[in-house]
């Protein structure tokens, strides 16, 4: 073995183990160093990314330009204007019109309260836009050029046309219970909010009766806070700016279910976005003097009124007309049309209808329509739509059967104690002759009221009809009509003997 060992020294060969050694080092952190070579370049990447690239990428903001630290004083903010100014002034330095603007436009920014609010709070800044326009107008100038002030604060702030302000305890106590609330979150100091005033005012009128409408200042912080998103740096803010409109559906009083519209601050586009997707209500479509013979009037069931309204506007219909037309669905079919001078003679013709805006009601072939002419009032309409929603004479269907009296299985609308009463039913396909019995039982209905006004006038009580009429009178009789064709269950119930030739 000793000889073996001897060998190879002499060889030379006793050093091969430790070069191997270093080779197979090399190679391994080489080996090493490949492996983790793409997670090193990504880390290296997220670091210079995180401390170079996003940092620069973000605007300075209004503190920064003025070289103080975030949410300074508007005394720290006044003084560290003045020292900048004096400098100029001094013409120790002479600042580039570019920087000057933005300084100038950070002092007026920070020295306002509410605008400093706002921007401190929540990132607010509608007039940044300011600063592009004056650099464009001042490009190549002296920043001494300058028309200043560089903000106008005569259009900010929205005066007392402000109501219905809700505060934090307003919304802990009325929010999210029997009725949606549509919120607008509006800033005392902005302009855009004092712009939006007016047709605010508009859509809390066209949704009154339906929901629920109220604004909340910035002021609230802790409330406005509550209604903004949050960024990932934990700051409220509103993704579209001031004014904010914020829904709560009826029920909802968590911010995991409200609603954020984020279409056109159009009055229209809101109360449809908010009669569609909040409240579920449907739309009321537009026919033309062509289309509204065939696609409304042909198509809506029989046995319903049909109510048109003439619009001179063209505007959608209000939430609380829509809201009637989803109560009276099964008496009742809507549409509107919109008014045209050229067309009045058309419109008189067929409905009477003098002027927009007017409301019709199409009731029994032949019988003369109602119509209400000018505006009117929530309360009034649905007065009026209670009023009419029956055909002079109503068809029997099973909403109405109880109401009309006609159900075997029901009482009488006298009450509960009247044993005995009548029902005078017309049944038959739809047709002329339909129509023309119709007409002839609306007559006899008519004769029968005359009699006991004529008899309540007279005092005579040996009129034929008085029992009869005294029995219309207290809603012991009820005249109506069926649709034979339509209604064969209710037909085969109520009229058995005439089975067969229906």
């Amino acid at each position: 073995m000793r000889l073996l060992e001897r060998s190879i020294e002499q060889a030379g060969l006793a050093n091969i183990k430790p070069r191997v050694s270093k080779s197979m080092a090399t190679t391994s952190i080489a080996s090493l160093l490949k492996s983790y070579s793409v997670p090193l370049v990504l880390l290296s990447l997220a670091v210079f990314l995180q401390l170079v690239v996003i940092p620069s990428s973000f605007p300075l903001s209004h503190y920064d330009v003025l070289g103080i630290k975030r949410d300074s004083s508007i005394e720290e903010v006044k003084e560290a204007y003045e020292k900048l100014s004096a400098r100029w002034n001094s013409g120790v330095e002479i600042p580039v019109t570019v920087d000057f603007i933005k300084i100038r436009y950070a002092f007026e920014l920070l020295t306002n309260p509410l605008w400093k609010s706002d921007y401190d709070n929540f990132g607010i800044d509608e007039q940044l836009d300011v600063v592009e326009k004056v650099k464009g107008k001042y490009l190549g100038k002296s920043f001494s050029e300058i028309d200043l002030p560089l903000l106008d604060t005569s259009n900010s702030g929205t005066g007392g046309d402000i109501f219905n302000v809700i505060t934090t305890e307003d919304f802990k106590t009325t929010i999210g219970r029997n009725k949606a609330w549509l919120i607008q979150v509006y800033s005392s100091g902005s302009s855009r909010c004092a712009q939006f005033s007016n047709d605010w005012k508009r859509i809390a009128g066209l949704l009154d009766g339906v929901a629920g409408t109220g604004i909340v200042e910035l002021g609230e912080v802790e409330l406005a806070s509550y209604l903004a998103e949050t960024r990932t740096t934990g700051q409220p803010f509103f993704r579209n700016g001031l004014p904010s409109l914020v829904v709560f559906p009826p029920g909802c009083r968590s911010s995991s279910c409200l609603l954020r519209y984020q279409g056109d601050l159009l009055v229209d586009a809101v109360v449809d976005w908010f009669a569609t997707t909040v409240l579920g209500l449907p739309r009321i479509l537009y026919y033309s003097k062509e289309s509204l013979g065939q696609k409304f009037l042909a198509k809506s069931g029989h046995h319903k009124v049909k109510v048109i309204f003439f619009s001179k506007t063209g505007e959608r219909a209000a939430p609380i007309l829509r809201q009637a037309a989803k109560d009276y669905w099964a008496y009742a079919s809507f549409a509107f049309v919109l008014w045209r001078e050229d067309e009045s003679s058309t419109w008189w013709n067929m409905f009477e209808v003098e002027s927009a805006p007017a409301v019709v009601f199409l009731k029994d072939p032949g019988v003369k329509p109602v119509v209400h002419h000018g505006a009117i009032n929530s309360s009034e309409f649905l007065n009026i739509v209670e009023q009419n929603k029956y055909q002079d004479l109503p068809q029997l269907r099973s909403v109405t059967s109880m109401e009309l009296g006609c159900d075997a299985r029901a009482y009488s609308r006298a009450g509960n104690d009247t044993t005995t009463w009548y029902c005078v039913i017309l049944a038959g396909r739809l047709s002329m002759e339909l129509n023309k019995m119709r007409e002839t039982m609306r007559r006899v209905q008519d004769m029968l009221r005359n009699d006991v006004k004529s008899t309540a006038a007279n005092n005579d009580l040996f009129t034929s009809s008085i029992p009869a009429a005294e029995a219309l009178k207290k809603k012991r009789l009820t005249f109506t009509w069926l649709d034979g064709e339509e209604q064969k269950v209710k037909i085969l119930f109520l009229l058995p003997p005439f089975r067969k030739q229906l």
